[in-house]
């Protein structure tokens, strides 16, 4: 098997039998929203790095961050080793609302321009055979090995799941796809290409990505509600999440503190693992 997909499924495994330390988790993450809208998506790479280190023994994890690798061409940040078979691989964290998700930045804009080619003149390509073949090419190669891991909250109904994309199974469904302008939706600045099933069920789409794009506004991209029937819930669903008040105010005096009170207060933090991990 896949090391990553390993890893997915020792980590489902380990959510299943310990929801509490995940619900933990993903509450303090996704309570860094009240600090600041971003916050929350820097600093679930170093909780889930955490988690990892201190809850599955057999793996080791490094937040490798966009600083150390600024020319890399890879989009991961965290890095994973496996402490058995002592091999490593990278993992791109996502903190995402219920909605739209990207998969892809397609730093290269390869994606959309061999959609346009291949298009031809009849605005859209059917059949499985002919898109998966376009899948499974050089400019979208990158999907081989799609180690995103989204952490997905819904803020009204304060629920969130760790939900993971199955590409295979989007090659075996996809049966169209439609490019779709602003001609076609007035609210539509760029063009996209929007992947379908044989039901007419949105599965993913490739956004335009030219120059003048923002990175919002190009990739490979899917949405969490429309493709729901594409993703793998590792977390067993929605599970209830709340914010942690106290984790703010730990943060608020932790940065007019000193170091030594900062060394106290890991011990005390290390303390209180121990005892989840003895829960």
């Amino acid at each position: 098997m896949d090391m990553y997909r390993e890893f997915l499924k020792r980590l489902k495994l380990l959510i299943s039998r310990n929801k509490d330390i995940i619900k933990i988790t993903l509450s303090n993450i996704f309570t860094m929203r009240i600090i600041g809208n971003k916050t929350h998506g820097d600093l679930a790479e170093v909780a889930i790095v955490e988690f990892v280190n201190q809850y599955m023994y057999d793996y080791k994890a490094e937040h490798i961050g966009k600083e150390k690798f600024r020319d890399k061409k890879f989009e991961e940040d965290v890095k994973v080793v496996n402490e058995i078979a002592k091999r490593y691989f990278l993992i791109s964290i996502k903190a995402y609302g219920h909605g739209p998700l990207q998969l892809s930045t397609d730093k290269q804009f390869r994606m959309f321009p061999f959609l346009k080619e291949r298009m031809g003149e009849e605005g859209s390509i059917v059949g499985n055979e002919k898109i998966r073949e376009i899948l499974e090419s050089e400019p979208f190669r990158s999907l081989e090995h799609l180690n995103i891991l989204p952490l997905i909250y819904d803020e009204k109904r304060k629920v969130c799941n760790i939900m993971v994309f199955d590409i295979e199974k989007a090659k075996r469904d996809a049966y169209k796809i439609k490019y779709v302008d602003s001609n076609q939706d007035k609210k539509r600045k760029y063009p996209v290409f929007t992947f379908y099933n044989e039901k007419d069920e949105y599965i993913c789409e490739v956004r335009y990505g030219g120059k003048d794009a923002n990175a919002l506004q190009r990739g490979f991209w899917t949405h969490t509600k429309r493709a729901e029937q594409y993703f793998e819930s590792l977390t067993g669903g929605w599970i209830d999440y709340s914010d942690n008040e106290v984790l703010v105010k730990l943060f608020r005096y932790a940065l007019i503190s000193s170091e030594e009170g900062h060394q106290k207060a890991v011990e005390n933090l290390l303390c209180d693992i121990k005892r989840l991990k003895r829960m």
